[in-house]
């Protein structure tokens, strides 16, 4: 694409985020200050229909920018600055916060508020959490006490029953085997590793080993991953839209909304991407066919205790993009502190 296609193109864009109506030759002739005509203003567009970056609902109305003419549109803005008193509030706001709960549901009220969109953010555990450490506690009637700690600061337990009794010195012994051994694995291998130790011959002349395999057969190690925090605001901005759906497309639209799978679908997009990036994705349909007229801004953010976390806004297609991923940058990095 020329240059001047392309300063068109994205004019052509800025117009229709700003009226939603579709955009004619002669009101981006008149916008522009080099004296082009409307009718080379028409010849631009018929090219970019050609490429599919505009389409023409009517014959005699103007053209409207197709998800590939925002996609192109998105990637020539730069990063707006917000006000230094805004980004010190912000950071202000989320150092009283002391859960990563509280950051989350601020967050996205605070998304909401500031960009009349849908605010989400989510706190996304590691899908495969080192091991820190290891304690059994012994308890009566054979029972026994598992707490399993990861580096990213969860803990979880469970207690178990077996069918003969292990004693406090037998239970340190596993313990101190697997802490030294494991500690810093991720708790995938240190199953596979035990797993494969346990099956050789040798395991059964290691009397620690034995022992230790009537934990790991009651589940030691096999502990469930926390589901990720998940919170949503202002879903109800999306009705005072014209995004072109009829009723029940618009009920189907909330209903998947009210799914914290897809909401999470939606989210998995920005886990790939580097850490503090914002992205965009125009157009959601490939996750729900109601959504073909939204776009998603969303940015991932590390936690120092090893949480990742992504927050995003949801809007409409013809969003204020330049505005909507400055406030996605600022306040993810309110949100890191």
């Amino acid at each position: 694409m020329t240059p001047r296609s392309l300063q068109v193109l994205h004019e052509i864009v800025g117009a229709y985020i700003a009226t939603g109506e579709p955009v004619a030759s002669r009101s981006i002739a008149r916008r522009r200050r080099d004296g082009l005509s409307a009718a080379s203003i028409r010849n631009e567009m018929a090219d970019l229909d050609e490429e599919g970056y505009l389409m023409q609902p009517h014959t005699s109305a103007g053209r409207v920018p197709t998800e590939k003419a925002f996609r192109s549109y998105v990637q020539s803005l730069g990063m707006r600055k917000m006000v230094a008193a805004e980004i010190q509030r912000l950071r202000g706001e989320f150092g009283r916060l002391e859960t990563v709960e509280q950051r989350i549901e601020y967050t996205s009220r605070t998304l909401t508020e500031l960009t009349n969109g849908v605010g989400i953010a989510a706190a996304m555990p590691r899908p495969h959490p080192a091991l820190d450490q290891v304690e059994l506690v012994s308890l009566s009637d054979r029972r026994v006490l598992m707490v399993v700690v990861t580096r990213d600061r969860q803990v979880r337990n469970r207690v178990v029953t077996l069918e003969e009794s292990l004693s406090t010195d037998e239970l340190m012994t596993i313990r101190n085997y697997i802490n030294r051994n494991f500690a810093g694995w991720s708790l995938e291998n240190v199953r596979k590793e035990l797993a494969g130790r346990l099956a050789r011959a040798e395991a059964t002349y290691d009397a620690v080993l034995q022992k230790l395999n009537m934990l790991y057969s009651k589940g030691l190690l096999d502990i469930a991953l926390d589901p990720p925090e998940v919170r949503m605001d202002g879903a109800s901005n999306l009705v005072v839209l014209d995004l072109h759906l009829t009723k029940e497309k618009m009920r189907e639209l909330f209903r998947a909304l009210e799914e914290k799978k897809r909401v999470l679908e939606l989210l998995d997009q920005f886990l790939e991407q580097p850490e503090g990036e914002v992205g965009v994705h125009v157009g959601l349909g490939s996750i729900h066919p109601s959504m073909r007229e939204l776009s998603l801004i969303g940015l991932p953010v590390c936690l120092e205790d090893g949480l990742s976390a992504v927050i995003a806004v949801l809007g409409p297609m013809r969003m204020n993009y330049a505005r909507v991923i400055s406030t996605v940058q600022h306040v993810g990095q309110a949100f890191r502190g």
